[in-house]
């Protein structure tokens, strides 16, 4: 499993808890709304879940509090996920800001799973975070990979410890494909609705490797967020 997604906080900041959020108001409208995000990649347009409360809620504040605007995608894995909201990527931030530290409780369900597009949050690893806490910051979107019978036989046995994945996530895993290896082990908490071409191209872009910690070779900036009314 994979347990390398936040990089940017302390062992002993990461406990602070969900009143460090943003102070943003959030309107019952914009629980109707989606998310604009404008890259310098091209725009996406993300749709948060309903199922997923804290974490929606969490979001929309930081969105309207234009946290993420002027972060970069620090962490890209081309056939995996596009990761951002590291404080540390964007000028003039203070690190030691509670909103460089907050987590947000496990909302993990059984009925979202890591197909491509999917939106979640990242999270320190389960060797100093057993309860699965989710940085109230950083952020992962999959672009994934089409698997096979055999390889999704090889993710059930090797890394998620014999659970048999359900058959018609199967089939979405071996037509458009995502990482099955994260299922059940991260708060999915919205997805993709326009924009995944943006989202193969900063997939796609130059990286440092895995030595250098995958970051893009170019910055890759978020440019501006807001909610918008949903046109589907």
């Amino acid at each position: 499993m994979n347990t390398f997604f936040v990089t940017a906080v302390s062992l002993l900041l990461i406990a602070t808890e969900l009143h460090a959020q943003p102070i943003a108001k959030i309107s019952r409208s914009d629980l109707r709304k989606d998310v604009k995000m404008v890259t310098d990649s091209g725009v996406m347009i993300l749709r948060l879940n309903d199922s997923t409360p804290l974490h929606r809620d969490n979001f929309i504040r930081l969105i309207k509090s234009n946290y993420y605007e002027g972060i970069s995608f620090h962490r890209v894995i081309a056939g995996f996920v596009i990761q951002a909201g590291d404080g540390k990527t964007k000028s003039g931030f203070d690190t030691t800001s509670s909103l460089a530290s907050y987590t947000v409780p496990a909302e993990i369900r059984n009925d979202l799973y890591h197909k491509r597009g999917v939106l979640a949050a990242a999270r320190m690893g389960d060797n100093v975070n057993p309860e699965r806490k989710s940085s109230g910051v950083q952020f992962y979107i999959v672009q994934g990979k089409v698997f096979n019978d055999r390889a999704l036989d090889s993710v059930e046995i090797h890394r998620l410890g014999g659970r048999k994945l359900m058959e018609e996530r199967r089939q979405v895993y071996k037509t458009s494909g995502g990482a099955p290896h994260l299922d059940q082990t991260y708060t999915i908490f919205g997805e993709l609705v326009r924009g995944y071409g943006v989202l193969d191209r900063i997939a796609n872009t130059p990286t440092s490797g895995r030595q250098g910690g995958d970051r893009p070779l170019t910055d890759i900036r978020i440019k501006k967020t807001s909610m918008v009314r949903r046109k589907e």
